[in-house]
């Protein structure tokens, strides 16, 4: 393209802000390229979300129940095995794999507290993105013979679960394993009384999520 003369005509006065200050040119076009930076951050987060909880392809079907809405974190009082007390949303920033159960811990307790193992170890590297819970909802004693299966566990003593978790028609919190995201939402529920095919559709379920979400989620807190 060859070079046009310059035209000496004048198109447009320079705009003066308040203070009779001139306007820089590049301030509108600096905003925009602010704007667009942070839409560019945000882009992993959303299209993570939108990519799990909107486009779902043909044949695929999640084990796990979605919650819709989603349910935050509330702030109940919880006491640790050790004594030391917290609420609730100080466990935000993982995602958490729940079981919910008296302290005596029966049968199918024992069989959730398993399968939390089993699962966080079956993610492989991504294993330190999720943390097991276990909520106790009475004051019974934590048999001593669990002791060991609960290293690396986050063990509380909350009551008032009602007002965040619920059970499928006909079944008991201590029935399920329940999903909370990093932020502190209850998410997802697992069939109740899952047995080692529904687990390896709960690490199908898990996978997912970690994948969907490793744009913008980090172990630890």
């Amino acid at each position: 393209m060859q070079d046009q003369p310059l035209g000496l005509t004048v198109h447009a006065m320079p705009q003066f802000d308040s203070d009779g200050a001139a306007q820089v040119p590049g301030t509108r076009a600096g905003r925009w390229k602010m704007l667009a930076v942070l839409l560019v951050c945000a882009a992993p987060v959303i299209a993570s979300y939108f990519a799990y909880y909107v486009i779902r392809p043909e044949g695929r079907r999640n084990y796990g129940e979605l919650m819709d809405p989603q349910r935050p974190l509330p702030a109940l009082a919880a006491v640790a095995l050790d004594g030391s007390r917290i609420e609730l949303p100080a466990l935000k920033g993982q995602w958490l794999l729940v079981s919910v159960a008296g302290g005596a811990c029966s049968a199918t307790c024992r069989q959730h507290l398993y399968f939390q193992r089993q699962l966080r170890e079956s993610l492989g590297r991504e294993k330190d993105r999720l943390d097991r819970v276990w909520l106790v909802t009475d004051e019974e004693a934590v048999p001593d013979t669990l002791k060991t299966a609960l290293q690396g566990a986050t063990v509380l003593r909350v009551s008032g679960l009602d007002q965040w978790l619920q059970a499928a028609p006909g079944q008991r919190l201590a029935d399920h394993l329940f999903v909370v995201d990093p932020g502190g939402n209850w998410m997802m529920r697992f069939p109740a009384n899952m047995d080692a095919d529904g687990a390896a559709k709960a690490k199908r379920d898990l996978e997912r999520l970690l994948r969907a979400s490793s744009a913008w989620d980090r172990a630890g807190r």
